[in-house]
């Protein structure tokens, strides 16, 4: 079951993005920040998938990016610039009220507490290197993205998207991973090769996909 829900997970993402393109750069800049912060949210679940052990929020951080470089593509570095520090906003305020929400003393007749406590009081160590190194993936791809439009604007944007995004993909979890992760896990040189296949199961999903961009965006003036 995980499996079939994996690949209409990944069309959802792709879909809703498509569908934020259209409504145009406002809906789609928001969309990216949604998914900014759904990934650090579900990063703590762990799934069986294809036999491996991982999150599943790849998707959802995979899908950021993704937005992200249609913003670049079709609306430029500026707009895209923005959306990526108003992302970094949205996801610094999500964790500073999610630690203001467990703070409250609950009700003898609040049964919600402790799942609350459970997801949203994650490990600092955990959250800060997920925020941090997920703003950083962000501005490198941005910078990567750039580079390739500016050099291989022949080049198909699916083509360009897929390249910048593994490349940036690998880099968050190198990162995440041994920030993060170091000391806290046993084989972490698998877990980082068994998390970036994923990743790169997500990308291959999403690549063909990508051809279809281009008529659903909205033309805006600035």
């Amino acid at each position: 079951m995980n499996e079939s829900i994996f690949i209409v997970h990944i069309v959802l993402v792709v879909g809703f993005s498509f569908w934020a393109l259209k409504m145009g750069k406002t809906a789609l800049s928001a969309w990216i920040a949604l998914q900014a912060v759904l990934a650090n949210l579900f990063v703590i679940k762990q799934i069986s998938l294809f036999g491996l052990h991982v999150t599943c929020s790849d998707v959802f951080a995979i899908g950021s990016i993704f937005g992200l470089n249609l913003l670049r593509e079709y609306y430029g570095a500026k707009t895209a610039k923005k959306a990526l520090w108003s992302c970094f906003f949205v996801m610094v305020c999500f964790v500073v009220m999610a630690q203001i929400h467990l703070l409250y003393t609950p009700s003898p007749l609040d049964q919600t507490h402790p799942a609350f406590a459970s997801i949203l009081a994650s490990s600092p160590r955990l959250l800060l290197t997920s925020l941090a190194v997920f703003f950083l993936v962000q501005q490198i791809d941005l910078k990567l993205f750039g580079w390739m439009r500016e050099k291989m604007g022949q080049v198909p944007l699916s083509i360009r998207n897929a390249g910048s995004v593994v490349a940036t993909q690998f880099l968050d979890t190198l990162l995440f991973s041994l920030v993060g992760l170091w000391g806290l896990m046993e084989n972490l040189f698998d877990i980082i090769l068994l998390s970036f296949l994923i990743k790169a199961a997500v990308i291959a999903c999403m690549t063909p996909l990508t051809h279809f961009a281009k008529r659903f965006v909205k033309r805006e003036t600035a």
